[in-house]
């Protein structure tokens, strides 16, 4: 295996360029840092792989701004599938400065662009992350600003993402309204 150290602290040095800024720091680096700490809670023992893929799930993000694509769902999705097939490239590249194989490179690449969701043990534990990190650290930012009838469909649609497993816990985890609880439980159906 190559030298984990150094992968993450490549992407904390990307992720340190960030303009935009989160109580001071730049974001992408405090969302790397939030990725990896929830990983360590909720999957202990994630490989060195898994944990790369989670610090760098949003490397360099603000590279591509979504004003570049058209509004609506057809731009966010293209806008979409286009970060996570920047950032698996772009961790993969510091994976192999790293002293990686291609193998390990080539599997960031696969959990960054979420291919196998449902089907892939490391994808789906990386989405879960992903979902419990914007629950506890963006989620009550984002509400603030969308009507609560839009939320109950975020929130339906971000729980459909997860595991069985990760749902129940966010049920155990978060006092969560009424109407968003339920949105919880009947992604399962």
């Amino acid at each position: 295996m190559g030298n984990l150290t150094a992968a993450l602290a490549a992407i904390d040095d990307a992720n340190a360029a960030d303009p935009t800024l989160e109580g001071g720091r730049p974001a992408a680096l405090v969302y790397g840092e939030r990725m990896s700490a929830e990983l360590a809670r909720l999957f202990p023992d994630a490989s060195e792989v898994l944990q790369i893929a989670a610090r760098g799930q949003h490397v360099e993000r603000w590279l591509l701004p979504r004003a570049d694509y058209p509004e609506g769902k057809a731009g966010y999705f293209a806008w979409r599938k286009e970060q996570g097939r920047r950032h698996g490239e772009r961790v993969a590249g510091i994976m192999a400065d790293a002293g990686y194989d291609a193998s390990a490179q080539e599997r960031v690449g696969v959990l960054l662009r979420k291919e196998g969701i449902k089907r892939d043990p490391d994808v789906q534990a990386l989405e879960d992350v992903i979902c419990f990190v914007f629950i506890r650290h963006y989620f009550a930012g984002f509400a603030a600003s969308h009507p609560d009838d839009d939320m109950v469909d975020i929130v339906a649609k971000t729980a459909r993402k997860m595991s069985a497993e990760a749902r129940a816990r966010v049920l155990e985890e978060f006092d969560l309204p009424a109407p968003l609880a339920d949105a919880v439980r009947g992604a399962a159906a």
